[in-house]
């Protein structure tokens, strides 16, 4: 190799002190080789010309160029001269020529470093896996750029959130969700990496309970209770309770309360549960359906009642007694029901049913 050139001399010693010898002026030893002319640097959109010369005397020589140890059959070779028209990051490299014939005897390899701004900007979140809430989560930017990034900004969405080639969540919240990106910046330019999701579980938050009534009379009659809360994964699975007892009366998004009293739901998820603030149920009624026959049940009682009002003034007519038809009565606790005395212009002659309208809730 060329830093092999150097003057040689030998030296003789023998077992006797005094005799020794050295040859000078010795010998001189020349290498003749092939070496690469070309610039150190180079920044990305110039042109560079590499030059494989020699100290040799060749007869039209053809020459044979290698990048990182494997030939270049892609550029443009003129003689001794490797052409690189528009030169990209790609072309940073070691580049060595040698002499067809004689490819066992290449040139010492010449670096060509490339100025260029970032590439292949990513962001890597670490640990991988769900990211639960209250775990520590530290996000690791990446790029390729020449000189070296050094600068580093984070954004969540649009806004700036910080600066440095790592950026940490300590204990991470749901709040802390979202898409995230990082800005590598050198003497060059500027790149931004594509954005990467942060998806954060959480057990149940913000559970509550509300209460809707659909009873058009406002008899209190059709109360629903309807859970709601904020988790992730979303909650699909609701508990109500009432409150006082420690058994569920009831599961699903809605309930609808049989009993006067205060309840409450829990919301649960794979990370944990929440329970609302109950909430107070007033029912003041509730309707049924009565089928009942004419002479059966509260009809019955009010002809009889009819019956014994009239035995005085009129006389009764048998009115025969076989249509049975469902009749719905409102119930009202603890009231008081009054019935009036039946008239003879009460009894409708094209109907085989006594009516019971009389009775006055």
């Amino acid at each position: 190799m060329k830093k092999d050139e150097h003057q040689f001399c030998f030296r003789i010693r023998s077992s006797v002190e005094e005799q020794k010898w050295l040859g000078k002026p010795g010998v001189q030893l020349r290498v003749t080789e092939l070496h690469v002319e070309a610039p150190e640097e180079v920044t990305e959109g110039e042109t560079a010309d590499l030059t494989c010369n020699t100290t040799c005397s060749l007869t039209d020589p053809t020459f044979i160029w290698y990048k990182d140890g494997r030939p270049l059959t892609t550029k443009t070779i003129k003689k001794n001269q490797l052409h690189l028209q528009t030169v990209s990051s790609e072309d940073a490299g070691s580049y060595s020529c040698a002499v067809r014939g004689d490819q066992h005897l290449r040139s010492t390899a010449h670096s060509l470093r490339v100025r260029h701004s970032p590439k292949n900007v990513s962001v890597y979140i670490s640990p991988s896996g769900e990211i639960v809430e209250g775990s520590s989560v530290t996000l690791s930017c990446s790029s390729d750029g020449y000189p070296p990034v050094k600068i580093y900004t984070w954004f969540k969405g649009s806004a700036s959130i910080g600066e440095g080639k790592n950026y940490s969540f300590p204990n991470i919240r749901s709040e802390d969700s979202g898409e995230y990106t990082c800005q590598s910046r050198n003497d060059h330019g500027e790149r931004r990496s594509t954005a990467v999701q942060l998806n954060v579980a959480y057990p149940p938050k913000n559970a509550s309970a509300s209460i809707s009534s659909s009873d058009d009379l406002g008899e209190g009659n059709s109360i629903n209770l309807t859970c709601s809360s904020d988790g992730n994964p979303p909650v699909k699975n609701y508990t109500w309770f009432k409150e006082g007892g420690t058994s569920p009366v009831g599961s699903g998004h809605s309930y609808h309360p049989l009993q006067s009293g205060s309840y409450y739901c829990e919301a649960q998820n794979e990370h944990g549960s929440l329970r609302s603030a109950p909430v107070p149920v007033v029912l003041r009624g509730y309707s049924t359906i009565l089928y009942v026959a004419v002479g059966v049940g509260l009809c019955g009682i009010t002809a009889f009642l009819a019956v014994v009002s009239w035995r005085r003034m009129w006389t009764l007519v048998p009115v025969p007694l076989m249509t049975m038809h469902p009749v719905i009565m409102t119930t009202r606790i603890l009231q008081t029901y009054s019935v009036s005395p039946v008239a003879k212009s009460d009894l409708n002659p094209n109907e085989n049913v006594l009516l019971c309208y009389k009775i006055h809730c």
